[in-house]
Parts: structure tokens; sequence; C-alpha cells
């Protein structure tokens, strides 16, 4: 006869897997990195949206850890993430690469990156800028990360053929146990996920088995950036709707009002 206490435990094991556990007690290191009157306007304009306190909560980031971020772009979680590691922990921005890409626009990414780490060095001089993109995977030593965050760029990967190889370099930096934090658009479950995402939307179910087979745990999944306004029918995709309005004035204050897309959080783990 099965023991009342290994049903218990059994139970316990199954919520857990589709439930990450909750982070502890509010952080006011990170509220104060969030609340720093010197970030950039345009991404505090962003906060409502993005809430950058919160995901970090849920992704239970901490000031002592070794922090990878993915493709950090113009520097909006970088204005959060290098102020609250730079005392005791570590953070590398696995930025486009400078040197031995063909695309133009990787340079210039770069370059505006630079720029902004260089002209802020009290805040910024122990960012540790690292290569990433389809063939360069360096993004941190092997097995010494204890979190890999990336937001919104998934569907880049798969755009471009190398979401595989991406994951497989997230799992080789992380030391075991660390985390792989994962924001991306949420694609519907009504409609089969295309292999390249060419409308920026992954479904969630798709994208926890990408990362299931590179190797990771499912810890769970946060509804943080859940929008119910997104359709995802949008005629340019994702793109359609704010920041980027595709279409320019076309239909703009409906867009307006959806909002930024759906978006899922998903943690997993590194065995």
């Amino acid at each position: 006869m099965v023991s009342r206490l290994f049903v218990m435990a059994a139970a316990a094991s199954f919520f857990l897997a589709g439930c990450a556990a909750p982070p502890r007690g509010e952080d006011e290191a990170l509220r104060q990195a969030v609340g720093n009157p010197a970030r950039t306007p345009a991404f505090v304009a962003r906060d409502a949206a993005r809430k950058p306190y919160e995901v970090l909560r849920f992704f239970d980031i901490r000031p002592d850890a070794t922090v990878v971020e993915i493709s950090p772009g113009g520097g909006y979680w970088t204005e959060i993430l290098a102020p609250y590691l730079r005392e005791r922990g570590v953070y590398y921005a696995a930025q486009y690469p400078r040197e031995g890409s063909t695309r133009p626009y990787h340079r210039e990414y770069y370059d505006r990156f630079r720029a902004k780490l260089d002209a802020d060095p009290a805040t910024y001089g122990k960012v540790r800028v690292t290569a990433f993109s389809k063939g360069f995977y360096d993004i941190a030593p092997p097995g010494s990360a204890d979190f890999v965050l990336t937001f919104r760029n998934l569907h880049n990967w798969m755009n471009d053929g190398y979401a595989e190889e991406a994951l497989a370099a997230f799992y080789r930096a992380l030391k075991p146990g660390g985390i792989l934090g994962m924001e991306a658009h949420r694609g519907r479950n009504d409609k089969p996920q295309d292999p390249r995402a060419a409308d920026g939307y992954v479904r969630q179910d798709y994208a926890i088995q990408l990362a299931e087979r590179a190797g990771f745990v499912f810890l769970g999944s946060s509804e943080i950036l859940a929008n119910p306004r997104d359709t995802k029918d949008h005629p340019a995709g994702v793109w359609t709707l704010p920041p980027t309005f595709r279409l320019g004035d076309k239909d703009r204050e409906r867009y307006a009002a959806i909002g930024e897309a759906d978006g899922f959080l998903l943690k997993f783990r590194k065995p």
C-alpha cells in the first residue's frame, strides 16, 4: 500500500514542476537599481509594460551572482543589472560581435553599446562585454554563470536557424544548478509554430520543449507580462505594436491601446 507521505511528496513534486518557487522577500538594492534617476527616460517609460523589478524577482536574481545577459541591445536591462551587480557580482553583456560578423548592424550595435559603457565608468566600468550571435557562443567561461537571462530574443535565433546552438551555449556557460531565465512574445496555441517565428511570436510550449531538449529542467512560468488584449494576428507581426509601430500612423491609436505584446516568462535550471 502506498503511504500517505509518499503521495503527498509526489503531489508536491508535480506542483513544483509547473510553478517556480516564490522568490525571497523584497530586494531593496534591486528596487534602487530600477528606480535610479540616471536611467534613460525612454527606458523608464517602458517599465509599466516590462515590469523590470517583478521580472528579475521571478528569476530570483541576487546581487552576488554571476549574470550573463544575452543581446543587451541599447541597454535597457544593463542600466539595472550593471549597478545592481557592480559591488558583489559579475555582469556579462553578450552583445553582437564587432569583428568577424558579416552584418554591418552588429558593429553599429556594439559601438553604441560600448560608447554607453565608456561614458559612465563609475556605473559600467566592471561590465564584461562578450560576443553572441550565430557562430559566436563564448558568452562566459564554461560553468561560471549563476544566471543566463534573455529578453525577447528567442524569435531572432529561430528566424536565423540557431536556437538550438544558442541554448547549448547557455547550458555550457551555466554552473550546475544555474538558472536560465527567458522572456519572449507568446504565440497562439491554436496555430502551429512557425519554426522561423517570422511574426515574432513563439508558442510557450514550443519554447519549453526547445530548452528541455538542450538539457534544461523546467521550473515554472509567470503571467507577469501577460496581455490578453493582444490578438497576435497583426499585419506586421509583433512589430505592429508598441514600441515599434512598424505601420507608422496607420491604426496607431488602436495598436497603442493594445499595448506591448503578450509575453511569457520561463525559468529553467541546469541539472
